[in-house]
């Protein structure tokens, strides 16, 4: 299972919101440059980049931050938040993201997923961001009204092979990931599922990888020293 460490940014810092909440975001460092380093120097292969001011307005208001980030690092970076055309999308692959995340643009326009995805196959992820099990959209302050699982079976037709489940609720809260949740979407559905949202624990962990979910995104609890990358990294290797 793929252990990522996540770096969420806003106004150019590495910060954690709780439940998506803007009004409660706790600032973890004015370098989000050095902190992916860390985690690099730690051991983690991957990392889950978010541009949270783009999230909520669109654009890319922290690329130069992450195109550092992507140079400065042999980090295989996964980035999301604002990308919802095609000048993004090749802007990020361009500049040797891993893959790039589709958010809002994923829940809002079809067509546009679809012939992305075509295009760019398994570079193209989709976030699947819910609230009591509705779709949230733009950087989580609204919602497009479709049920998650339903969402995650749209985004399955038209070819997208994996998709980032966060359960909003559990978001920034280091009460334990919804195992029951994951448990489900990876024995029920056919695209392969990252896990997002208060995972907090080595046994959190485990639990995910033998439940077969392919990977899983880690925030608060890293940087709150209540898991170390180690230990994370550890466990996924044993679970295999």
């Amino acid at each position: 299972m793929m252990i990522f460490p996540a770096v969420d940014l806003i106004g150019g810092k590495a910060v954690r919101l709780k439940q998506g909440d803007y009004g409660k975001m706790t600032v973890f460092g004015d370098d989000p440059v050095a902190a992916a380093k860390k985690f690099e120097q730690q051991g983690a292969e991957f990392l889950h980049v978010v541009d949270l001011d783009g999230a909520k307005d669109g654009g890319r208001p922290n690329e130069e931050v992450i195109k550092r980030i992507i140079r400065e690092t042999s980090l295989k970076v996964e980035v999301g938040g604002g990308v919802r055309d095609e000048e993004s999308v090749k802007t990020y692959l361009g500049a040797g993201a891993y893959r790039v995340i589709l958010g809002t643009v994923a829940a809002e326009n079809e067509k546009f997923t679809r012939e992305t995805c075509e295009k760019y196959g398994e570079r193209i992820v989709v976030g699947a961001d819910a609230r009591d099990g509705v779709i949230a959209v733009r950087g989580w302050l609204g919602t497009s009204g479709e049920d998650l699982f339903d969402f995650v079976k749209r985004m399955a037709s038209l070819g997208i092979g994996t998709v980032i489940v966060t359960d909003i609720s559990r978001d920034g809260e280091k009460k334990g990931a919804n195992l029951d949740l994951y448990r489900k979407m990876a024995a029920e559905l056919s695209v392969g599922i990252v896990a997002s949202g208060g995972i907090a624990s080595v046994g959190d962990i485990k639990a995910l990888a033998g439940a077969g979910v392919r990977g899983a995104i880690l925030g608060r609890a890293l940087y709150a020293g209540e898991i170390t990358l180690a230990d994370a990294l550890r466990a996924a290797e044993v679970a295999k």
